[in-house]
């Protein structure tokens, strides 16, 4: 079962972990990102999500596709991704995979948040503290539509 979701709610790293869970497993394996207070210099204070969202739930699906390809005993896969403002040391993504063994689980959890930051049309704005000049749009160098990774991959 694919467990997906984006939400304007605080993500429940706990919860997503529960939903996964299946007898007949042995591992269940979490990503879970939090907001940083910095970045190259400056201080964040908050970062503020945006998404396309029923593109996004699609290429959500899509991975989950993906994970099942290249580990199929993978039994439950759940990605949850906070939308609006996320303060701090809160989550902005979560994670979760349920396999027999563990090292099914690590791996496509690996797999999973490295896709998912370069694939699905998910945008965050960093909002740095007053005097460090305001806020900024962020583009994952990973994504396959940013400007970084046409400049480092021939396409």
């Amino acid at each position: 079962m694919n467990y997906l979701k984006l939400t304007f709610d605080k993500l429940e790293v706990g919860a997503l972990s529960d939903l996964v869970a299946h007898e007949s497993c042995g591992a269940v394996s979490l990503f879970v990102g939090t907001t940083r207070d910095n970045f190259e210099g400056k201080t964040v204070v908050l970062l503020q999500y945006e998404a396309y969202e029923a593109m996004a739930l699609k290429t959500m699906n899509h991975l989950c596709e993906e994970v099942r390809n290249r580990w199929p005993d993978v039994v439950n896969i759940g990605i949850h991704h906070r939308l609006g403002t996320v303060p701090v040391k809160e989550a902005s993504v979560v994670i979760a995979i349920s396999s027999p063994h563990r090292k099914s689980s690590l791996e496509a959890v690996h797999f999973a948040i490295d896709e998912l930051k370069k694939s699905v049309p998910v945008w965050k704005k960093e909002q740095y503290r007053d005097g460090e000049g305001s806020s900024e749009w962020k583009e994952n160098s990973e994504c396959t539509w940013s400007k970084k990774y046409k400049d480092n991959h021939i396409l």
